[in-house]
């Protein structure tokens, strides 16, 4: 079975948002073969190895399975709050692009069910 490398962005999409020295994600699947695949490779310790660099806190994760979901809560990751660091780019939607650049690996098969499979959103069918 070939394995493949992929970004996030190629099966999910992510609201963000910020406060204090949170980042949160939204992270969303567009179907449910996509969900699965990021359940299963999108782990806290995983998250928290991809912000390294800018992550001194922890990472919490909740699946939400009902909205094809997973919710992320990266603490410390403002280092003191938005408007205390000299960072440009250190809120939560630029932090959003940085999490769907993560990549995964996945069978080929995977990949090609989650591409194939309609897309749906919260509001509905988007094929």
């Amino acid at each position: 079975m070939n394995r493949v490398r992929i970004p996030l962005v190629r099966i999910a999409h992510a609201r963000s948002g910020d406060k204090a020295d949170w980042v949160d994600f939204g992270l969303f699947a567009w179907n449910a073969a996509g969900y699965r695949i990021l359940e299963r490779e999108v782990t806290a310790e995983r998250v928290r190895q991809h912000f390294a660099p800018w992550l001194p806190g922890e990472v919490d994760r909740w699946p939400l399975p009902n909205i094809l979901a997973l919710k992320l809560l990266l603490k410390g990751a403002l280092q003191g709050g938005g408007a205390r660091n000299l960072r440009l780019d250190n809120l939560g939607k630029a932090m959003a692009g940085a999490l769907l650049r993560m990549e995964i690996e996945i069978s080929e098969d995977e990949l090609q069910t989650a591409l194939n499979e309609r897309r749906i959103g919260w509001w509905g069918d988007l094929s």
